[in-house]
């Protein structure tokens, strides 16, 4: 992998790692144009895309670092409030934890390509507008200010229910944020509570995700003698995209809550299904080529 398309996957990860359009839809969409998918390095690719993750990871902890700190006092006995949202992630990420450790073989073989990719992100496209539909009340009356929930409020049955909806996104392509941030809103946060949970319960949801995969690359290395992705890659490119994916997850970040308090899911929505349609268009024209 050369320097400029380590940097371009880690822009592309940071980026869309929390907003609610798919980073991993992105990353193996962007793969593909840039002709990394070969049979001999996909394997290495996919496991790039999950790890180089850890650069939202590093972005959300700089950022949160005061909610980080309260949990942490919290796991001491020291912050209620603290403890309260350390339960509140841990039943948000079990079911995750457990469905993507059963699932995770079974996903990559057959959803990490361009077809299943492109079919969620059309799918996430329109349901975001029905949710946000239903938020300006044209399905029912919209909340009242009083009747949101802050992030303090949430339940572990609510967040319990917020993991499974996580859980949907282990499908490429309909992302986590997506998922999560509609989940929070469904059960009464408002949109900057919603996202502010999203990015917390993206700490141990995507560091399993990279440990787990970096793990399973190095071990299937170990047995089978092939290379691992950092020998095949190269170790400057996957730091690289680790560097740039930290950096511009964490402007991303601080974009996106205002953005949603301003201007809510619709625009998400219809950019997923524009995106769909001139990928759909570049492909069946065969302007660009995608290995399925």
């Amino acid at each position: 992998m050369e320097i400029w398309q380590a940097v371009v996957l880690g822009l592309v990860e940071g980026i869309t790692e929390y907003l609610p359009v798919s980073s991993t839809g992105h990353l193996i969409l962007a793969s593909s144009l840039m002709h990394l998918d070969s049979a001999d390095a996909k394997e290495s690719i996919d496991s790039f895309n999950i790890v180089v993750q850890g650069g939202a990871i590093l972005a959300v902890l700089g950022l949160y670092r005061a909610r980080v700190l309260q949990m942490l006092q919290g796991m001491l006995g020291r912050n209620p409030a603290g403890f309260r949202l350390v339960v509140n992630l841990i039943a948000a990420f079990l079911p995750a934890a457990v469905l993507g450790f059963l699932l995770h073989d079974w996903i990559e073989k057959r959803l990490f390509h361009a077809g299943p990719v492109l079919a969620a992100v059309l799918v996430g496209g329109l349901y975001m507008l029905v949710i946000d539909a239903w938020r300006s009340g044209r399905f029912s009356p919209p909340k009242t200010a009083a009747q949101y929930r802050e992030i303090d409020d949430i339940r572990p049955q609510h967040a319990f229910m917020i993991g499974l909806m996580q859980c949907i996104a282990m499908w490429p392509g309909t992302s986590r944020s997506m998922m999560t941030i509609t989940g929070g809103m469904i059960f009464g946060l408002r949109p900057k509570a919603a996202a502010e949970f999203s990015f917390l319960l993206g700490l141990p949801t995507l560091g399993a995700a990279c440990v787990y995969s970096l793990f399973k690359n190095l071990k299937h290395s170990h047995d089978t003698g092939l290379p691992n992705l950092f020998q095949k890659l190269g170790t400057t490119p996957v730091v690289v995209g680790l560097v740039v994916a930290a950096i511009s997850a964490a402007l991303a970040v601080t974009w996106l809550v205002g953005f949603l308090n301003r201007r809510g899911l619709t625009p998400f929505g219809v950019y997923r299904i524009v995106l769909f349609i001139v990928l759909a268009t570049a492909i069946a024209q065969g302007w660009i080529h995608v290995n399925n």
